[in-house]
């Protein structure tokens, strides 16, 4: 059940690779590359709140360029670290929902979709963490996706996905409530079929 992040994963190494060979010598850790990230994650949100949603792609694009820039940094120099991939994919979960939520803040009419999808989002995380708790705990872990901190479970809602459906609700706003709908709907799919993958294989 595995979506685009398989796929695009191979051809965003090499150049995020070549990008973090020029900040590197600048002596940006990549700690320091995730708290940069989540900064512009919040500016984002705080976009979101007030409608301006061009600015608010932006901020959403320089918070996933530094997504995978710290990763790319850790890589370059042996300093990933477990406190590194808990900084990272905390500060991941907290700007997927503060994105829904600050965008609620803008359109409160909205607010009853965006409580779905941020239910959706809880779905689908829990089972994704809970199975990487497991698969820690039996010395699981696959590389297909690129080194990470954790097993990491793939789904048909990833992170790919997750950018797609922000980009398409900071380009249309007024078509919210169906891309929040389709894209939560997406995220169950995953939760159950992680889920399903986590009694079978823990069973």
């Amino acid at each position: 059940m595995a979506m685009l992040d398989s796929l695009i994963r191979p051809h965003i190494d090499v150049p995020l690779d070549k990008i973090a060979a020029y900040v590197a010598p600048s002596g940006i850790s990549a700690n320091r590359m995730t708290a940069i990230g989540a900064l512009c994650g919040l500016a984002a949100c705080l976009m979101l709140a007030r409608a301006d949603y061009i600015p608010a792609l932006f901020f959403m694009a320089l918070n996933r360029l530094a997504d995978g820039l710290d990763g790319a940094l850790a890589r370059r120099d042996g300093s990933g670290t477990d406190a590194g991939g808990f900084l990272d994919i905390v500060s991941d979960f907290i700007f997927y929902a503060g994105f829904v939520f600050f965008f609620a803040l803008g359109q409160p009419e909205n607010a009853l979709a965006a409580a779905f999808l941020i239910f959706t989002f809880m779905a689908t995380g829990s089972a994704f963490l809970a199975y990487a708790i497991m698969a820690a705990r039996r010395s699981i872990n696959h590389d297909k996706n690129g080194k990470k901190s954790f097993f990491h479970l793939q789904g048909l809602a990833e992170g790919t996905e997750t950018v797609i459906a922000f980009v398409l609700i900071c380009l249309m706003p007024d078509h919210f409530t169906a891309i929040a709908v389709i894209f939560g709907l997406m995220c169950l799919v995953t939760a159950a079929g992680r889920i399903r993958k986590g009694m079978k294989d823990f069973g």
